[in-house]
């Protein structure tokens, strides 16, 4: 048995195949890689030796037991320099494509998968054996990352950060790392920090409408109060609080001090003072430190704070603590509506009077990010109607408007072939008043909501269906973040029963 190692200049794709002379001479290929051109120019190679062989597609996990049988393959394990330039690629590519974040799944005794988020989907960019995967985590982590534990431990939950320059592609401020095991190997995603500093700071760019954008505009004429914006994980919550306040001190030349208290910080706002939560290995230093923080930074003569999450009870407290001694405060939760914010803080321990002052809670806003659909190649609903189940026409049909409704194409190049060109915010925005309270306050949050609709609201539904009527997000995928479009008892995405 003969194992023939492929040419050092070509990088990381010779983990894609090998190469065995077992009597019949054998290349075994990845399947998910076999026309790629690396493969083709080896095996015009071998065909240019009149080397004899047959092709095998087979399973990355395949080629990795093919390799574990030949010591030859250990001199083909790639040097820790090696493998942060392969991660370096890996972070440019994912750049190129605006990925927000990149998955690295090491399955033990097979492969490993490099995935991309991509406008909100998981797209699979390239696999290689598994020893290759744990070289690349550990790499990434204990020699990349300026903010990490001394040491990777496959078998432990570990954070970190890169944020020293020389680790960075171009546009990234910095990349934040989450690490877990798993049953049968581990996973390590990374969060991708873009530098949006020439970006637009309007939020009516990101998807809300001037309307909205006039109630934001009165909760930042308070000075006092709390604003508390929320959403899942990925809803694009710190790019609203970003604009808010780089608008709060572009509006006031520089004469409010704008704090931030964030773990970490995210994205670079010039002119804004952010402090960042040191480091802490468990939950509980973690909480403890984020405390200190806000308590520093209530002493350091602030006239807007923003709080990165009320993420458990003494943060939240803090939090309405500033609100309520003179600071305008800005954070987030995750709750699924915008009225639902006020029992997700009352969960943490704020008392119901409290959520319920006017004076204290200045402004709530939900979110959600829709996927917006590629304008080269989206198709009128009216032209593919055979495509979708009857049942899932009629409900969708009750509520857009189908002759101006479009969905997702089969791709193009504009769009690399995904039929999605961006995404786009899907909000709610709440001004609360006195009669708007008193309806909570007494258990009312049926006529609350009737009360704000009465006086203009719109919910997270109703701004999406205004953008497939506009044939800008296909009504099926809105449905994917929102929900049902034509479940009207829902006044919102998620609970629009009284608490």
């Amino acid at each position: 048995m003969t194992f023939h190692a492929l040419t050092p200049t070509q990088g990381t794709d010779l983990e894609k195949m090998v190469f065995f002379d077992q009597g019949t001479q054998v290349l075994y290929v990845s399947k998910n890689n076999a026309f790629e051109a690396p493969v083709r120019s080896y095996m015009q190679l071998l065909n240019e030796k009149s080397i004899r062989y047959e092709v095998q597609s087979v399973a990355m996990d395949v080629i990795h037991q093919k390799r574990l049988l030949n010591d030859n393959a250990k001199s083909e394990v790639m040097g820790r320099s090696d493998m942060q330039r392969a991660a370096t690629e890996i972070f440019k590519v994912a750049v190129e494509r605006r990925a927000s974040d990149i998955h690295i799944r090491v399955a033990s005794k097979s492969h490993t998968k490099i995935i991309f988020r991509v406008h909100g989907d998981l797209e699979l960019y390239e696999e290689h054996p598994a020893s290759w995967g744990k070289l690349l985590c550990s790499a990434i982590y204990t020699g990349m990352s300026d903010i990490s534990d001394a040491t990777f431990e496959e078998l432990s939950r570990q954070d970190a950060r890169i944020s020293v320059r020389e680790n960075l592609s171009p546009g990234l401020d910095g990349i934040r790392i989450a690490t877990t095991p798993q049953v049968d190997g581990l996973v390590m995603v990374l969060r991708l920090l873009y530098n949006d500093e020439g970006k637009s700071i309007d939020i009516c760019d990101y998807g809300y409408t001037r309307d909205q954008q006039d109630l934001i505009d009165q909760m930042r004429s308070k000075p006092t109060g709390i604003n508390i914006i929320s959403g899942p994980t990925g809803s694009g919550k710190s790019t609203t609080l970003r604009c808010t306040l780089l608008t709060i001190h572009k509006e006031c030349h520089g004469t409010k001090n704008i704090m931030t208290v964030e773990d970490p910080p995210e994205y670079s706002m010039p002119g804004i003072v952010q402090t960042p939560v040191a480091n802490a290995k468990t939950e509980q230093e973690r909480s403890a430190a984020f405390q200190e923080a806000i308590k520093a930074t209530m002493r350091l003569d602030p006239n807007v704070i923003m709080i990165g999450e009320m993420r458990d009870t003494p943060s939240a407290s803090l939090g309405m603590q500033a609100a309520m001694t003179g600071h305008q405060v800005w954070t987030s939760v995750h709750a699924n509506n915008a009225f639902s914010v006020i029992d997700r803080m009352v969960d943490l321990g704020i008392s119901s009077n409290v959520m319920t002052d006017d004076a204290i809670i200045t402004g709530i806003i939900c979110q959600r990010l829709i996927k917006v659909l590629c304008p080269s190649c989206k198709r009128p609903l009216a032209s593919v109607l055979e495509r979708y189940a009857k049942d899932d026409l009629e409900r969708v049909m009750k509520a857009v408007d189908v002759s101006s409704a479009h969905v997702i194409g089969d791709g193009c190049p504009e769009c690399r072939g995904r039929g999605i060109s961006g995404m786009t915010a899907a909000a709610e925005v709440v001004v609360p008043d006195e009669p708007m309270m008193d309806l909570i306050r007494s258990g009312q949050k049926a006529r609350a909501i009737e009360y704000w609709r009465g006086r203009g609201g719109r919910t997270m539904r109703e701004m999406a269906i205004d953008k497939i009527n506009d044939g800008l997000c296909d009504p099926f995928k809105v449905e994917e973040e929102i929900g049902p479009l034509s479940d009207m008892t829902l006044t919102f995405a998620g609970d629009g029963n009284d608490s």
